[in-house]
């Protein structure tokens, strides 16, 4: 793993320092588990920060797939970005409702299509909004959105596949990091979705995603997470891979490792939403 100091977190401070300057696009890209019965669209609608553009995790991805919020195609994403009015050449600033959550999938995807020039909102619309922010609504938001010009370039080292992973198991060659509860990991919760199993990748390691965050849903300083890392039994000089329930949280540890200056970490996209329904591929569960 290339390791290189590099901080893809943007505080409220500096996010209001720039904010309606050309060349700097703000998205909010809230998405929310079926448990928390909250509604990303019609939360943007009421507010959001003044000149955002939504993504929508669900509809911008492979709608042919059997797996939630597959990554899109080339061309999917790139009308996705010219319809936001987001050019390449553009410091793209990523937001959600909860803090750190869904936003690093769209920093991840952002970059896995060649656009390295993004940064999360660290606390994202909480944040913002307790640090005296405004917001806009869907009625009053008078930013106008002009067609963007974006080209993807896909990087396929950010990517990785369910085949992959299911090959690189008996040679031990990654560490496999899942995102999930303790409790969803060691087989002791059932799955959400219909149909998938219980438990987790054979050999994989627990870090639940929410160690990595403050009491504010904030991601820790780099310092803190590597103590996380380290006492969970991962070894940052070895390849890793970051797995969850359907590649959401899974970008949230790469974020973490990014922070760390480790720039080069793959996602698992299907993540265990495509493994635990797969007969093909070995489940463990805590003895």
């Amino acid at each position: 793993m290339t390791h290189q100091a590099h901080n893809p977190l943007i505080d409220v401070k500096d996010l209001a320092d720039i904010i309606g300057q050309p060349g700097v696009k703000v998205v909010d890209a809230s998405w929310y588990l079926p448990s928390d019965q909250r509604y990303p669209i019609a939360e943007y609608e009421v507010a959001h920060i003044p000149g955002a553009k939504f993504f929508d995790i669900e509809a911008i991805s492979d709608t042919s797939s059997a797996f939630p919020h597959m990554l899109p195609s080339e061309a999917v994403f790139a009308q996705a970005m010219v319809d936001m009015g987001i050019n390449n050449e553009d410091l793209v600033v990523v937001y959600d409702g909860s803090g750190v959550f869904s936003a690093p999938r769209l920093w991840w995807t952002l970059r896995v299509f060649g656009h390295n020039n993004v940064k999360i909102l660290n606390g994202g619309l909480p944040a913002w909004r307790a640090n005296g922010g405004q917001v806009a609504s869907l009625h009053n938001d008078t930013h106008p959105t002009l067609s963007g010009r974006f080209t993807c370039r896909f990087r396929p080292e950010l990517v990785m596949n369910a085949e992959a992973v299911f090959l690189s198991l008996d040679a031990q060659q990654l560490q496999i990091v899942d995102a999930r509860t303790a409790a969803r990991f060691n087989g002791e919760q059932e799955e959400p979705r219909p149909g998938v199993r219980s438990g987790h990748i054979p050999g994989s390691i627990n870090l639940p995603f929410k160690m990595l965050l403050d009491e504010n849903g904030a991601m820790k300083p780099a310092a803190d997470l590597q103590a996380c890392f380290y006492k969970a039994g991962i070894d940052l000089t070895k390849p890793i891979v970051t797995s969850c329930g359907s590649g959401i949280t899974a970008s949230v540890l790469a974020l973490a490792l990014y922070v760390m200056g480790y720039h080069d970490i793959p996602v698992y996209d299907g993540s265990w939403a495509e493994w635990g329904s797969c007969e093909k591929y070995p489940v463990a569960k805590k003895a």
